[in-house]
């Protein structure tokens, strides 16, 4: 019986990562509600309204990191709006920036 629940309780704790992983599709739907109208967001998109880096040139920066894009995105910043983002959307938002470094 103390195999089984050791059984289990390893399934469990190797399944939980997968479920807090961010969302890459959900940040690309994010990024064109929110962000698009001062950055160029997606491939698509031609033209922005401000003059904000695309976010293609922002996944290609050197010491370009995920992580810590996700945490300036938590923090408003002058030139930035307040988004009142939560931690999951901005890991999708990050998520969906390093696709674009191709």
């Amino acid at each position: 019986m103390h195999k089984i629940s050791l059984v289990i309780s390893a399934l469990v704790f190797i399944s939980v990562p997968s479920a807090w992983a961010a969302d890459a599709r959900n940040g690309e739907v994010l990024a064109r509600r929110w962000c698009a109208a001062c950055h160029v967001v997606a491939p698509d998109q031609r033209e922005p309204a401000g003059e904000a880096l695309p976010f293609a040139s922002v996944a290609k920066r050197p010491n370009f990191d995920a992580h810590q894009l996700a945490f300036f995105l938590l923090n408003p910043h002058p030139k930035m709006p307040d988004m009142g983002l939560s931690r999951s959307a901005a890991e999708d938002l990050s998520a969906y920036i390093v696709t674009l470094n191709k």
